[in-house]
């Protein structure tokens, strides 16, 4: 387990969160699954709601505007010094700005963006709100990842805007984005076999004590088990879809990472 305090480097996936059409059953499922708590703030923040694991912040969720026309998606943000900077970076080097600037004033500032292969993330300059205080521990982040389809030049943006290293794994279509040479995020190349209406995309990976039981519990709580646990030697994991349609992963990490 880790416990975070200082706001995350330049670069590293620090936070993740989604809009929900329906909070009440967001909440009912990720409570029943993941064990979150939550605690909505006022009026003034959009009664956005932050998932609690001991009672420390690990995700958010906000309330969907009623005019949007937007899934019900987890976004990953990566932190960033300068986000003025950042987005000026993202445009300089094929990406576009998604949503706008928005600055939630003490706790810090954000937006979203899109990078040239499709995928949409956040980037997030901390202020009192460093991200997620509490990763890799069940209920908690464990991994963050991008799958795109073309895997080279989503790589170089993600390295030429936040500086994040690659570091491909030798005969598979997939990177590791390191900072420091330690590695912080993934990036999957999707090919042919991967559906066309598959976006590229970055996923949310969450750790629970054993996976098998997770998928499970899912569908006991309306969920959808996209697929049967994959056994790696990274984890135990599977693709899981919650009631209103947001997709993301848990994960059963192996034992030697567990602790």
């Amino acid at each position: 387990m880790t416990e975070l305090t200082e706001p995350y480097p330049q670069g590293a996936p620090c936070w993740v969160d989604m809009m929900s059409t329906d909070h009440r059953v967001t909440a009912e499922f990720y409570a029943g699954l993941l064990g979150w708590e939550f605690e909505v703030g006022g009026a003034e923040s959009g009664h956005y709601a932050m998932a609690l694991v001991r009672g420390k912040p690990v995700a958010g969720v906000a309330r969907m505007p009623p005019d949007a026309r937007f899934p019900v998606v987890w976004t990953s943000y990566l932190a960033t010094d300068d986000l003025d900077e950042s987005l000026a970076r993202v445009a300089a080097h094929g990406g576009q700005e998604l949503v706008p600037v928005f600055d939630t004033g003490g706790p810090g500032r954000g937006a979203v963006a899109v990078d040239p292969t499709g995928a949409s993330f956040g980037l997030w300059e901390a202020g009192t709100h460093i991200g997620a205080y509490l990763v890799r521990e069940p209920g908690a982040l464990w991994w963050n990842e991008l799958a795109t389809r073309d895997l080279a030049g989503a790589s170089a943006f993600y390295r030429d805007v936040f500086g994040l290293e690659p570091q491909p794994e030798p005969g598979m279509r997939y990177s590791r984005l390191a900072l420091g040479g330690h590695p912080v995020a993934g990036v999957f190349g999707m090919d042919a076999e991967i559906p066309p209406e598959i976006p590229p995309h970055w996923m949310t990976y969450f750790a629970v004590p054993d996976a098998e039981a997770a998928a499970a519990r899912a569908a006991e709580l309306g969920g959808v088990v996209v697929h049967e646990v994959v056994r790696s030697p990274f984890g135990w994991f599977t693709t899981l879809g919650d009631p209103l349609g947001a997709t993301f992963r848990v994960i059963q990490p192996p034992p030697s990472s567990r602790g």
